[in-house]
């Protein structure tokens, strides 16, 4: 067996997220998960979520969330988010959402404009979470 073969990455998956590329939706990295951005992809339909940003952005949480339980995780333990809009325009839209999603004190956060993401979404978000020690 050559290195190639051997893998050290513990990753989670879930089941009812569709991956755009090929990487992994999450890698464990010590006592952090670090997660995958996740455009409004809808599983059900392989389309993105149809709709405006706000509808876009659901998409996304929904998406993290599902990873996030396969690390058996939850929201309260994410530490980190990025979140990627192709028009800032939308970055109230999409932080009435935000606001939705997290409680108090809320994740650090970095929101970025960027000229395009994949498949044409709108919105593009990813989560680092801390796993407390057993």
């Amino acid at each position: 067996m050559d290195a190639s073969e051997i893998s050290t990455r513990i990753t989670h998956t879930a089941d009812d997220v569709l991956a755009a590329g090929p990487y992994s939706q999450a890698v464990d990295a010590g006592y952090f998960v670090l997660m995958s951005g996740q455009t409004p992809l809808d599983a059900a339909t392989g389309e993105l979520a149809t709709g405006d940003i706000a509808d876009q952005t659901r998409q996304c949480f929904s998406n993290l969330f599902k990873v996030l339980a396969a690390a058996r995780l939850t929201p309260d333990e994410v530490v980190k988010v990025n979140v990627y809009l192709t028009d800032m325009a939308d970055f109230s839209a999409m932080n009435e959402v935000y606001t939705q999603q997290f409680s108090a004190p809320y994740p650090v956060r970095t929101t970025l404009g960027v000229a395009a993401l994949p498949l044409g979404a709108k919105v593009e978000i990813e989560f680092m979470a801390h796993r407390s020690p057993v």
